[in-house]
């Protein structure tokens, strides 16, 4: 996988040397000589991986992390930490302020090159849930990125799969001080315990005594429910082979033993704080995608969805020979209702309604509000006579039962007119069966207004 991989060195060999070795590998390159420099290039959505010098004049690496980091544009953005410094106190003052990772000079290419891979990864799927997720804002919902990057990486439940009780227990004791830890020595459990426990993140032994660790993490990458977790590996060096691997199979992190209990808090919260601004994205999405198909006030599907549905099961139905009703219902004198007892009471009796018709239809048949007081039901592989028993299950369930309104200190009867059309030839449109139906309710309120008419 290409990226565009962002070098920021305020010494013009350190570049030209990282940007040889990353040329070579198909990358593309960007420069920066400072830190304002690297903003810029970054505020500008010029780059898919940053590669920071700590040591820089005015701005240094720390400061140009922190500042990317708390920027809702920017935050998604890997940051990785390319310094001399190698002290925990260095690794966690950057991890600190945001940097998704640290290589230390002189660099080893293979790290390097492994490292870019998988944080260039991630950052084009985060890149596709910012660009949905963005598409919302005219939707009314609040702002994505700013929520996202505003998250934390505090109070997450951690898995820690950790066979040595001695090794579990230091690093359970470290990260209890800022999240729920469960241990697991037993790896034969690990994925029955993740999939049931809404954990945040995965922290998992290389070297596990009785189970292959590279298996445990494919079968975690393969269960649906547990492919975005967030997994962190321990190893015992970092010259371990198996390291590059498990980061092309989708481990997110790894630490090298000795374990440092600040830098396991850090890399451990950074991955949490990453899982919460994709887990936030993608529920935006859904809530966006639910405006666009869903009613807000009956949770009924809407208009939009209705017509496109329609016409892929008239389709459908005309493939088989088979026949789809439809019905259209209107609420008798929804009017009065309002003017009566205002639009609170309206609005009860219509949420009372759309949960009326839900139990009087099948799972397969499709529930809209078509608009103001009207709906309409959708009833594949149903013939006339079986529309017609349901419209009157419908019609009945409305009038029998009075409607609470107000918070339930009073109660409205409300009656229903019912329309109900059969596809008749084939090749017959929505539009069609609709205006066939629609005309049915029409010859349902001449005639008096709360019963069931069939379009001829």
């Amino acid at each position: 996988m290409t990226a565009r991989i962002l070098i920021v060195d305020d010494v013009f060999a350190n570049i030209r040397l990282l940007e040889a070795r990353l040329t070579a590998e198909y990358f593309s390159v960007v420069t920066a000589m400072s830190g304002p420099q690297a903003l810029d290039i970054c505020e500008r959505g010029e780059c898919d991986v940053v590669l920071l010098d700590v040591m820089m004049p005015g701005m240094d690496g720390y400061e140009v992390c922190r500042r990317l980091k708390s920027a809702p544009a920017t935050a998604h953005l890997p940051v990785v930490m390319v310094t001399a410094l190698d002290s925990p106190s260095d690794r966690l003052t950057g991890l600190q302020a945001g940097a998704d990772d640290f290589l230390t000079k002189p660099i080893n290419e293979l790290a390097l090159l492994t490292r870019v891979r998988s944080l260039a990864r991630l950052k084009h799927l985060t890149d596709e849930l910012r660009a949905r997720a963005t598409g919302s804002t005219g939707l009314g919902l609040p702002d994505p990125l700013s929520l996202a990057a505003a998250e934390d990486g505090l109070n997450g439940r951690v898995l820690l799969i950790e066979d040595r009780v001695n090794a579990a227990e230091r690093m359970s004791a470290a990260l209890q001080q800022h999240h729920v830890v469960d241990v697991e020595i037993d790896a034969s459990h690990a994925v029955r315990r993740l999939t049931d426990g809404g954990y945040d993140v995965a922290i998992l032994s290389l070297n596990l005594t009785d189970a292959d660790p590279l298996r445990l993490i494919s079968q975690i990458r393969s269960d649906n429910n547990l492919r975005n977790l967030p997994i962190l590996v321990l190893t015992e060096t970092i010259e371990d082979p198996r390291i590059n691997r498990v980061l092309d199979m989708g481990v997110n992190d790894y630490l090298v033993r000795p374990v440092d209990r600040n830098e396991l808090i850090a890399r451990t919260s950074t991955q949490i704080r990453k899982k919460r601004y994709q887990d936030r994205l993608r529920e935006n999405l859904r809530a966006s995608m639910e405006l666009a198909i869903v009613d807000p006030l009956t949770k009924l599907h809407n208009r939009r969805f209705l017509q496109t549905q329609l016409a892929s099961l008239l389709g459908n139905a005309n493939a088989r020979g088979a026949a789809v009703s439809l019905l259209v219902l209107d609420l008798d004198h929804f009017k009065q209702i309002n003017d009566r007892h205002g639009h609170d009471a309206g609005d009860d009796v219509l949420r009372d309604c759309a949960e009326r018709l839900r139990h009087a239809v099948r799972s397969i048949d499709i529930v809209a509000r078509f608009g103001g007081e009207e709906f309409v039901v959708v009833m594949p592989d149903t013939e006339p006579f079986a529309a017609q028993r349901v419209a009157e299950r419908i019609r009945a369930s409305i009038e029998t039962v009075a409607f609470s309104v107000s918070g339930g200190t009073k109660s409205v009867t409300v009656t229903a007119s019912i329309g109900v059309a059969t596809t008749s030839v084939p090749g017959q449109d929505g539009d069609a069966l609709f205006k066939l139906a629609d005309a049915a309710l029409y010859d349902a309120k001449r005639d008096g207004r709360n019963c069931v008419r069939i379009a001829a």
